[in-house]
């Protein structure tokens, strides 16, 4: 008997998830390319193919998945919320604690059905999900507003540190067309005394060769003399190791890396000086904190709507919102706090889980022992 009321449940339970996961998908995808239409319609200006069609089949599939993955866990509460409500209104919940199933027993099916979505939710998370967001990041920037799109696509100085004494700056760089004016690149001594400088008018990538070429390039070499060797030329090709990319990682770039290239390159980073690295540092360790939330909400919903109260379904509604707005807003809340170094980036991916997973067990408890 038990396991036809396991069956049951399961089913119940991914059927309103599934029903709220394509509900969700529509109504944000048509809200969301109704608001971009007039930016897509200026995207066409630029190139002739990126029309709404080009935008429906390259970059929403991609988008969704992103959205999707996001709010998972608050779809699963929500979810949980509403089905076990249903449940307990129609005294489903008494009549299969009456029949001598412990809650612990009931709540076995919720147990393994989170569980599945959680691990489903990783895997997807650390490797299929940064595919998706290469796809999605190549047509974003087209989506956002003139502001956000020049940060983006337009032009702007950049810098990069390529080891504790190496540095290159570039006065005006355009991240688009991938090339800039006013090129500088230093090399200094365990002193902190320069011993190399080179100087470009105009630098350009070729992503063929991997290589920037240097325009009207200038370089000094200073001896330990202090004596300096000159030289000058019309074009200079150069490999510092990395593409621009790498060399002047912007937000998204976290994004585009599957969980080990994004080891390898906080690593690099920490071995090169740069300590600006909590926005990927977030990245990485949402990457599992989310997932085991899905564990944590599963339960918090089950404790609150497994119990029959005045009000109904409306109330459980009412509640399960308001704490996933609660919970979607201090993940985004903690990442500004982490991204201006107030709090570890670790701590703060984790802390919504470190605070919601004590009320759920004290509230999982109390329902058990009722």
């Amino acid at each position: 008997m038990f396991k036809i009321i396991d069956r049951y449940i399961i089913k119940k339970y991914l059927g309103t998830f599934s029903f709220m996961l394509i509900l969700l998908s529509v109504v944000v995808l048509v809200i969301d390319v109704q608001q971009k239409i007039p930016r897509i319609e200026n995207a066409k200006l630029i190139d002739p193919k990126l029309d709404l069609t080009y935008f429906l089949i390259h970059f929403y599939p991609f988008w969704i998945i992103n959205l999707i993955m996001t709010f998972l866990s608050i779809l699963v509460f929500i979810s949980v919320i509403y089905f076990t409500s249903r449940m307990a209104n129609n005294t489903e919940i008494v009549a299969i604690i009456s029949s001598g199933a412990s809650f612990h027993r009931f709540a076995k099916p919720y147990l393994l059905t989170s569980l599945f979505i959680a691990c489903l939710s990783l895997v997807i998370n650390h490797f299929i999900l940064p595919w998706a967001n290469i796809q999605k990041n190549q047509l974003e920037a087209y989506t956002y507003n003139a502001r956000n799109k020049e940060k983006v696509l337009g032009t702007a100085p950049v810098s990069a540190q390529l080891s504790r004494t190496e540095y290159i700056f570039v006065n005006s760089w355009n991240k688009a067309e991938k090339r800039g004016s006013g090129f500088v690149f230093q090399k200094f001594d365990k002193n902190r005394k320069m011993t190399y400088e080179l100087k470009a008018s105009d630098v350009l990538w070729d992503k063929v060769k991997k290589q920037f070429v240097l325009n009207s390039y200038f370089e000094k070499t200073i001896n330990k003399d202090d004596t300096e060797k000159l030289g000058n030329g019309v074009e200079l090709r150069k490999s510092f190791g990395h593409d621009p990319e790498e060399l002047f990682p912007n937000e998204l770039l976290g994004q585009n890396k599957t969980t080990l290239e994004l080891l390898k390159f906080i690593q690099r980073e920490k071995e090169k000086g740069n300590s600006n690295l909590n926005t990927h540092l977030n990245e990485l360790h949402q990457r599992t904190s989310m997932p085991v939330s899905i564990v944590i909400l599963t339960f918090l919903a089950l404790s609150l709507a497994s119990q029959k109260k005045r009000g109904g379904l409306g109330v459980n509604l009412a509640i399960g919102i308001s704490l996933a707005f609660l919970f979607v807003f201090s993940f985004e809340a903690l990442k500004v706090v982490s991204e201006n170094k107030s709090m570890s980036p670790l701590l703060a991916m984790w802390f919504p889980n470190i605070v919601f997973f004590p009320i759920a067990l004290y509230l999982y408890l109390k329902r058990a022992n009722q």
